[in-house]
């Protein structure tokens, strides 16, 4: 899936991102920055997962996300002062390979990469 030209504008600015994972318990929401995304060679989205143990678990349940972002830099619809996206995907966590090793030399921190394959972007804003 090709990634929204106004989704990558707002990624060039500073925001939160928020992740929701959910289970028959209730959702649960991780939050990381715009700028720690990357994208590989799929147009998977890729997140430095240093935490996310909730999720981790979560995705073993029920292995699609909800992720939002946004700027307010970025005009949104009808002329709005800022702009969103929510991003709906299959995730999965990788701790090897070409995804974890691009992600792992940007953030040494990392002790595993977030993957989602996104399936729908919608702006919200």
């Amino acid at each position: 899936m090709d990634l929204p030209a106004k989704f990558l504008e707002v990624l060039k600015y500073e925001g939160v991102v928020s992740v929701v994972t959910w289970t028959h318990e209730g959702p649960h929401i991780t939050n990381t920055w715009n700028s720690y995304l990357r994208f590989n060679d799929e147009n998977e989205i890729l997140i430095p997962a240093a935490g996310f143990t909730h999720a981790e678990s979560d995705l073993e349940t029920y292995d699609h996300v909800l992720l939002t972002a946004g700027a307010r830099q970025v005009m949104g619809h009808n002329n709005y002062q800022g702009t969103g996206f929510r991003v709906h995907g299959e995730a999965w966590f990788e701790d090897k390979g070409p995804n974890f090793e691009l992600m792992h030399d940007a953030y040494p921190f990392i002790r595993e990469v977030l993957i989602i394959k996104p399936e729908e972007f919608k702006q919200l804003l």
